[in-house]
């Protein structure tokens, strides 16, 4: 058999990654190609003949890199995407390198162990009950998808209920109480397990999408029967946190479940100084969280974190003769995720903890609520600029008003200024009605002189 030279192949992929990575800070953010300039540099006839796995590479990166968006860049704001840090993109080249099927333990030894740690870590930087289990799936949606299933299952098995044996047809109807803040991946995650979103109760939220308490208090009040309760720490749009402790104690009364949705809110209680904004998080029964954004670990990074293990279990594991399951206390990640065969995701997550620690993971979480709170006080002092949100995390909600009165055209126009400028890139959303810039801080490598930069382009749009 012929050695492959891994050397030529890998070798080009570390020499452009590099550039790339070192033009991060002076590269537009957006990708200005046309549609039909990557589909004629990327697509063609299927390839006739082999081509030198060397200039394979070369030539992806010539095609692909005028499409690719600089997400990893300092001066990127839109939507909560960290970037990676050295040492999780290092671990996630490793992860490759290895191929390593998470899926069981048979299959990766290492892999299953260092899942194991990192959901020990994890389950201790936030405050969650010991002996919760953890699995490891691709993001956010799934993390809400697992957390959810765990729930139902649980809640209809409290009803007399086999929903592994009986499925849904003729179940007991599970309600679901939601804040009418939610993210969009709850009402997603219900249609995918088949429950629906008109078994959604819709929760009155405050001004900055916070679910009312006593609101919730009156929707139990008023139906019977399982339920499950979503809590949100971290709005997508203000970045406001649900009184956790109060919609714990309150489904808790009514032997519901609690999962709470804190795909980036989550990480505020790795930090002192903040941790009190999620006060009685840990109270809730499953959590979903994502280390792909505060954590600034590579995609695929999603973690879902039961305290009922067995409930998680019976939602997620399979049997199958042919599997070779663990006979002993060896961790089989399937049992805990709806894949079966999968990358090991704990490697990146245990590097980027490695190499932050404790302090450092809690300094980075606490840089970025500063940075975004620089954010507010810098654009809300400009004429003409309103900041919608109180800043209590990583997003600033911001409206240009105009003379005319239009003030949703106007911040709309800004928005798309800014964003082909390519100084910085925000997105648009709408919040109470209202159009709106959302800035989201999360990346590792953001610092002051790129708040102040971006501020400066983003006036300078505005005036324009």
């Amino acid at each position: 058999m012929n050695e492959p030279d891994w050397k030529g192949a890998l070798g080009e992929a570390f020499d452009e990654a590099v550039a790339y990575l070192q033009g991060l800070p002076t590269r537009p953010i957006p990708s200005y190609v046309e549609l039909s300039t990557l589909r004629a540099a990327l697509g063609g006839a299927v390839p006739e003949r082999s081509v030198d796995p060397q200039e394979v590479v070369a030539d992806l990166v010539a095609a692909a890199d005028p499409g690719v968006v600089a997400s990893g860049s300092g001066r990127f704001f839109g939507f909560v995407i960290g970037g990676a840090n050295p040492a999780a993109l290092a671990a996630d080249w490793l992860t490759s390198v290895w191929d390593q099927n998470a899926g069981l333990y048979v299959l990766g030894p290492a892999a299953s162990v260092v899942e194991e740690v990192v959901g020990e870590w994890l389950a201790e930087l936030f405050g969650l009950p010991a002996g919760v289990s953890v699995g490891f799936v691709t993001g956010g949606q799934m993390a809400n998808f697992t957390g959810l299933a765990a729930g139902l299952q649980e809640v209809l098995r409290r009803a007399g209920w086999n929903l592994a044996a009986g499925g849904l047809w003729g179940a007991p109807r599970v309600r679901i109480l939601a804040g009418a803040g939610r993210h969009g991946t709850i009402d997603r995650a219900l249609r995918f397990l088949g429950v629906g979103t008109e078994a959604i109760v819709e929760v009155d939220a405050d001004e900055q999408g916070r679910m009312r308490a006593e609101a919730l208090a009156m929707a139990l009040d008023q139906t019977s029967g399982p339920a499950i309760v979503c809590a949100q720490v971290g709005n997508v749009n203000s970045g406001a946190i649900d009184p956790v402790a109060e919609i714990c104690a309150l489904a808790h009364e009514h032997d519901a479940w609690v999962h709470v949705d804190g795909a980036f809110g989550l990480w505020a209680a790795a930090s002192p100084r903040l941790r009190p904004l999620v006060a009685g998080m840990e109270l809730a029964d499953s959590w979903a969280t994502d280390a792909h954004k505060w954590l600034n670990v590579p995609y695929d990074s999603g973690l879902v974190f039961c305290a009922h293990p067995d409930a998680h279990r019976a939602a997620m594991g399979i049997r199958a003769g042919y599997l070779m399951h663990s006979a002993g206390d060896e961790r089989d990640a399937l049992d805990y995720g709806p894949e079966h065969s999968r990358r090991a995701r704990g490697f990146a997550i245990y590097a980027a903890i490695r190499a932050l620690g404790r302090e450092g993971i809690a300094e980075l979480v606490e840089r970025c609520a500063a940075l975004a709170r620089r954010f507010a006080v810098r654009l809300a002092g400009a004429e003409g600029v309103e900041v919608l949100n109180e800043v209590v995390l990583n997003q600033v909600l911001v409206r240009f008003l105009a003379p005319d009165g239009d003030h949703d055209a106007r911040t709309r126009r800004v928005i798309e200024r800014v964003q082909h400028d390519g100084t910085c890139w925000m997105s648009g959303t709408t919040w109470r009605g209202q159009a709106a810039m959302r800035i989201s801080v999360s990346n590792w490598s953001t610092d002051e002189a790129d708040v102040d930069r971006s501020v400066a382009a983003i006036l300078r749009c505005a005036a324009e």
